[in-house]
């Protein structure tokens, strides 16, 4: 079995096996609240794993290259010498089964984390789909509306769907706290720790600046506008889902500062690449693809990069057009080809794209330098692929 795929599978075992030691202490409370496991397991099922897959890469970059999932030391055997790298760095010793059950605890409780942020994301943009199924809250709503319930349901599914993202967030942690607990090596544990707390910070407060940008654009000076709409890519987006899992893993395995911080310089390139990619097919991707409508990110009305670059190459009249219908949720299908078109016809995408190139090229000069293991090396390469390559 591919190791990616022995990966992912570990990844879903740990998270079913989570959820169903969570499931008794909530329906002892009420069986009404069955709807927070349910949907918790929805939400939580399939998906491409990224983050899991770079805290893992994360944790192997640092480590010889007999240790993967299925070649740990059996526990309680005696540590592996320390090795040193082409790098001159040094190398962990290879994984217990405590090692690598904190590091599938980790990246679980990394894919929980995004499912949670997934869920207040789309209450905050108003979006009704998720990978191609109803978003939570309108999964609460159409709850509410099957049942026969009094009020409004609509406002029902969005608190509802606030709170079953509280809830995962809470789960995130103790899932982590598990992993990080049967660690051997606990200054490895904190360090860990450390890392997913400031992810954790950084995550919200990208959140609010992206609100921030929808709402305040008008008022800002028309030259920033690219510079904000960047920042919210780093602080949102590129460290969250590819920089803070690296450096996670690899905190877990021992990682030496060099090798942190090599990490850190191509995770986040990668990571503002990976972002790129995902506002374009935010406007221009097909809904069979990414499991959200055409164009959603015009009716939402984000400010992104594209949009950005767009309107620094329209006319007035374009441009005051554009700044008119974004973020409309009213738009047809007529007029958000319209709009693709006055985009597409900026030499937006050109220039989004070569954005894209130029930092997948930086992300990957500071690959080649790291002194990291050969076998994560290649790995990571791949990944990049991947993760900046995604159709249309």
């Amino acid at each position: 079995m591919p190791e990616s795929k022995r990966l992912v599978d570990l990844v879903q075992s740990r998270i079913d096996e989570y959820l169903m030691s969570r499931e008794p202490i909530v329906t002892l409370i009420s069986p009404d609240l069955a709807p927070l496991i349910d949907y918790s397991r929805q939400f939580l099922s399939g998906g491409k794993r990224f983050r899991a897959q770079f805290c893992y890469w994360g944790a192997q970059s640092v480590l010889p290259p007999d240790s993967g999932p299925n070649r740990g030391r059996p526990a309680g055997s005696e540590p592996a010498a320390v090795s040193t790298d082409e790098g001159g760095a040094s190398a962990a010793p290879a994984p217990t089964a405590d090692g690598l059950a904190a590091v599938v605890s980790a990246a679980s409780a990394l894919e929980i984390f995004h499912a949670a942020a997934l869920v207040h994301d789309d209450i905050i943009d108003n979006s009704d789909t998720r990978r191609g199924a109803p978003s939570a809250h309108k999964l609460f709503e159409r709850l509410h509306e099957s049942e026969g319930w009094a009020g409004d349901p609509v406002s029902f599914g969005r608190a509802s769907a606030i709170l079953l993202g509280d809830l995962l967030l809470g789960w995130s942690d103790e899932l982590l706290d598990e992993g990080l607990w049967e660690l051997a090596d606990q200054s490895a544990a904190r360090r860990a720790r450390l890392e997913f707390n400031h992810m954790r910070t950084e995550v919200t407060a990208g959140q609010y600046l992206d609100i921030l940008e929808e709402r305040a654009w008008l008022a800002q000076p028309e030259a920033e506008l690219l510079d904000r709409a960047l920042r919210v890519i780093v602080y949102k987006s590129a460290k969250y889902s590819v920089q803070a899992p690296l450096v996670i893993g690899a905190a877990l395995a021992g990682a030496s500062t060099a090798q942190l911080n090599a990490l850190r310089a191509f995770g986040l390139p990668l990571g503002m690449a990976y972002q790129l990619r995902d506002d374009l097919l935010g406007v221009f991707g097909d809904s069979a693809v990414t499991g959200k409508p055409s164009g959603d990110d015009l009716t939402e009305g984000k400010r992104t990069v594209l949009i950005a670059l767009a309107r620094e190459r329209q006319g007035d009249a374009d441009r005051a057009s554009l700044d008119a219908q974004l973020g409309d949720p009213t738009l047809d299908a007529g007029q958000i080809r319209a709009l693709q078109q006055v985009i597409s016809a900026s030499g937006a995408v050109e220039r989004v794209e070569a954005l894209i190139e130029s930092q997948v090229v930086e992300a990957v000069a500071a690959l080649e330098s790291a002194p990291i293991s050969a076998e994560a090396r290649q790995k990571l390469l791949d990944l990049t692929e991947r993760v900046t390559r995604r159709a249309f």
